[in-house]
């Protein structure tokens, strides 16, 4: 998937608008977010399956061919002498978090698009695919210096102060139009070692908000995931079905052709040299040894880990990933 079939050609690589966000509103409806299935798109990954959060139990009845053994009702079924199924309906008005990562190391591609546009772009869908399925939507939204945090809210109003909040979050206009220098206050924020590091601080404040039987969505590069931020966000999965989305960009993973090239920031250049073979390989394992410790967390913790890359079409991966609605 690497073509954006539903973003606008003239859409913005750098930044996002809310009126683009909102447009999303009409993919979103084709987003599975009730019986959801995760197909994880990486090599050699694995297919799980939500564990049935947002199901209530409605009734049993006798057992028939081709009914899931797992949903077998001992209780009923040892007062019988015929087995009985559970039967369950879906429970609406399920809490979903949506948590996104516009620090500034998510501002920086080499194809399609920042990590933070695509990522927003994700959080828009998933946000708009709750409205549709009539869940309570809120989440977290947080950079180097700003923290949003919103209460999960039904209806059209919590899906369009979602995206407001994403589309004008502070972080935007650091990163990405020129940089005003920090306050003081957040110089001594950031210089003040017992302070923990804003993604660590985003962690602490979903697991307290975060309610058991949530939809937890996280979409982040997940770099500077500590033990702290980990033990933190495993609290949250005990509770809540959990899904990371794991953003990166091809460079990233591997090194371009040896030779020089140049990388542009708004206050910055550098340039950087691939000759060596050796700087390649370990450039390359660093980046396979950091996946490989985040699938190694999720599969731990029964989280649900899903890849999404800069020059990925947000709409096609999260269908592809999570199913498509069928009514």
């Amino acid at each position: 998937m690497h073509q954006l079939d539903h973003i606008p050609a003239d859409a913005s690589p750098v930044s996002v608008s809310q009126a683009g966000l909102i447009r999303l509103n009409g993919p979103a409806r084709a987003i599975a977010l009730d019986v959801l299935r995760v197909n994880s798109l990486q090599t050699g990954a694995y297919v799980s399956h939500f564990r049935g959060r947002g199901m209530e139990f409605d009734e049993s009845r006798p057992y028939q061919p081709g009914d899931d053994p797992r949903s077998i009702d001992w209780r009923v079924t040892a007062r019988s002498t015929t087995a009985y199924t559970k039967l369950f309906r879906e429970e609406r008005e399920r809490p979903v978090l949506v948590v996104v990562d516009l620090r500034a190391n998510m501002h920086f591609a080499t194809r399609g698009c920042f990590k933070s546009v695509n990522a927003s772009r994700a959080a828009a869908l998933l946000a708009w695919a709750a409205h549709h399925r009539g869940d309570r939507l809120g989440g977290l939204i947080f950079g180097d210096t700003t923290h949003r945090e919103l209460k999960p809210r039904l209806g059209r109003r919590a899906a369009l102060r979602y995206v407001h909040e994403l589309a004008e979050h502070p972080d935007w206009k650091r990163n990405i139009k020129g940089s005003e220098p920090l306050t003081p206050a957040e110089q001594a924020g950031h210089s003040d070692a017992k302070s923990p590091d804003p993604f660590t601080q985003a962690m602490s404040a979903l697991r307290r908000v975060a309610r058991p039987g949530s939809l937890v969505v996280v979409i982040s590069d997940f770099l500077g995931f500590s033990r702290a931020a980990q033990s933190y966000l495993s609290s949250v999965a005990r509770h809540n079905e959990v899904l990371a989305v794991f953003m990166n960009d091809p460079l990233e993973r591997t090194l371009p052709p040896p030779g020089r090239y140049r990388i542009v920031s708004p206050g910055d250049e550098l340039a950087i040299d691939t000759f060596a073979a050796a700087a390649r390989r370990d450039y390359e394992h660093e980046f396979a040894q950091r996946s490989q410790q985040l699938d190694a967390f999720c599969h731990r913790y029964g989280v649900h880990l899903m890849p999404m890359s800069t020059d990925d079409d947000p709409v096609s991966t999260l269908q592809t990933a999570l199913g498509r609605r069928t009514h």
